[in-house]
């Protein structure tokens, strides 16, 4: 067992957390494409274990125990236990090597480089199926799924994927993520650690682990800059070039996917890498991955697997949800190709799939269209996917198109909803950001419930935690150490807030003309001495003044 100690750092929170990656992870002899052979071994049970033998905190670190507990989640359950190492022992007399165990669908994936006899396998008491997922079929003649095209544009204006959205109502008010911890899966973030847009990223030290699953080593920054152009969409910032949707959010940065082939077992590096994001208390996952043919065709899925519940990467998705991650994933690619159709795990009915539109709303060519099998809406909404300003290069900035782009720009905004109601769990997201979006009567196999209105979908957050007042507003609490909250009875498109001291000096003014929800929190008087505050609130209908307490940190 290898045990894996990170520190994570914030600028209100220091942990440091053990995480059971492993029964989890050994060091790899070098590239996947080394091994011929991967098979995929399914357990009966966990053996003489249970989770009563395990605390909370020898599986989770506090942040993924909070997470669970604020959505009223088992902590631990039956599938946080790690796999038998007993089991796992046996399996490995037979010429195997452990590449990663999924405690969550209790498998383990072997490697080896000659073929082994999954009849000889099968008699173990212990195991229940066992899978071949990689074989030595030679990479295909298609275009790599993570190849994406850049082009020098500047036809939409480059903050369109946020104004889309409505995102600016969020943004404005201040809410950039910050405190919420999103999981990037990927093939390969390379550049990522020089591009300029992530600079104020590198700088605050928001990329908090970074992994790669394929070889089983810290280092990401290769392979492939699939993954640094979603970066760039989620926290990249460059002044009327590239507009991150969450630019204050902190990021794990897993690297899942094998750019050299294309087989199952990057379904078990998934699984592995959305555990990981699991116990490190990752509120989201953005996963511009799928899976549906392989270069191998035998291991192909089929339309009729794409039911939510057939393919390992969706059932493994799924599971993260029910710990409480709000998962998101790309919708792909498919719709103008053989295949058309949605990717696993896009079916999966916990997990939030997001198609792509153009800088006009209008559905995109490739995008994949729904339903899932079991004829579920899907995707579940769309964002804009043509045109996305991303970087790759040190040197230089484009827009690409894909499914990919437009993944996170949703889950970045859903990250800014996050940090303004951080009462809420996965599912309200969920909710919400169908219930504001501009198909929500009329859902549809290509647009899904549509594209969200971010402050729409803000006022529906709020009010599922929050009591209207009878009073035009009310603000607290009240003495308060710095931070207090202005709670409206009626939502208004524009609020100007102003601090006075008792002598009547103005030391703090904010307006905002896109102001979105029903309340607003205001920190200033966090550097403030103790005393007595006036704020007065100036809204299209009324102004509102409030004598506010501040008391010693």
């Amino acid at each position: 067992m290898v045990k894996f100690i990170f520190s994570i750092f914030s600028e209100r929170l220091k942990i440091f957390f053990s995480v059971l990656l492993i029964s989890g992870i050994q060091q790899a002899h070098g590239q996947s494409s080394g091994y011929n052979y991967y098979y995929r071994i399914y357990f009966r049970d966990k053996g003489d274990i249970s989770s009563d033998d395990y605390l909370p905190s020898h599986l989770l670190s506090q942040r993924a125990i909070e997470r669970r507990e604020k959505a009223g989640i088992e902590v631990p359950d039956v599938r946080d236990i790690p796999v038998s190492r007993d089991y796992i022992t046996a399996v490995s007399a037979n010429g195997l090597l452990l590449h990663c165990t999924s405690r969550w669908m209790n498998t383990a994936l072997f490697k080896s480089n000659l073929p082994v006899s999954i009849e000889l396998l099968l008699t173990m008491p212990f195991i229940a199926d066992a899978k071949v997922v990689k074989t030595p079929f030679r990479k295909t003649i298609r275009d790599d799924k993570l190849d994406f095209d850049i082009e020098y544009t500047n036809e939409i204006p480059y903050d369109r994927p946020v104004t889309m959205l409505n995102g600016y109502s969020l943004h404005n008010q201040g809410y950039n993520g910050k405190n919420i911890l999103v999981a990037v899966l990927d093939g390969g973030f390379d550049n990522a650690e020089e591009i300029s847009s992530l600079e104020h990223l590198r700088n605050r030290k928001g990329i908090k682990v970074t992994y790669d699953f394929v070889v089983n080593n810290t280092l990401v920054y290769n392979s492939s800059t699939h993954g640094t152009a979603v970066l760039s969409v989620l926290a990249g910032y460059l002044p009327g070039i590239i507009e991150g949707t969450a630019q204050g959010a902190d990021y794990l940065l897993l690297k899942t996917e094998d750019v050299a082939s294309e087989f199952p077992c990057e379904e078990d590096f998934w699984a592995a890498g959305a555990e990981f994001a699991d116990s490190a208390g990752a509120d989201i996952i953005t996963s511009s991955l799928g899976y549906s043919t392989f270069d191998d065709p035998s291991l192909n899925y089929k339309y009729s697997d794409l039911d939510g519940n057939s393919a390992f990467v969706t059932m493994a998705a799924d599971i993260a949800a029910s710990k409480g991650i709000l998962v998101f994933n790309s919708a792909g690619n498919e719709r103008n190709k053989s295949w058309r159709s949605i990717i696993c795990p896009a079916d999966g009915d916990s997990v939030l799939a997001v198609g792509a539109v153009d800088g006009n709303n209008l559905i995109s060519d490739f995008s994949s269209s729904g339903p899932s099998f079991d004829r579920r809406i899907k995707p579940d909404n769309t964002a804009m996917g043509v045109s996305v300003p991303v970087q790759t290069s040190v040197t230089t900035t484009g827009r690409s198109n894909g499914t990919s782009f437009s993944c996170p720009v949703l889950s970045g905004m859903a990250a800014c909803l996050m940090q303004a109601v951080p009462e809420a769990i996965n599912s309200d997201v969920i909710t919400v950001l169908k219930e504001s979006s501009h198909k929500v009567n009329s859902p549809d196999s290509l647009y899904g419930y549509g594209i969200p209105d971010m402050g729409v979908a803000l006022l529906k957050l709020q009010d599922l935690f929050i009591r209207v007042p009878d009073e035009a507003s009310v603000a607290g609490p009240n003495p308060t150490t710095g931070e207090f909250e202005i709670i409206f009875r009626e939502p208004y498109e524009s609020v100007i807030i102003e601090i006075f001291t008792s002598s009547g000096k103005l030391i703090w003014k904010k307006e905002s003309d896109k102001f979105a929800g029903r309340a607003i929190r205001v920190s200033v008087l966090q550097t403030r001495e103790q005393g007595l505050y006036l704020v007065r609130i100036t809204t299209p209908a009324a102004t509102m003044i409030h004598k506010i307490i501040k008391i010693r940190n």
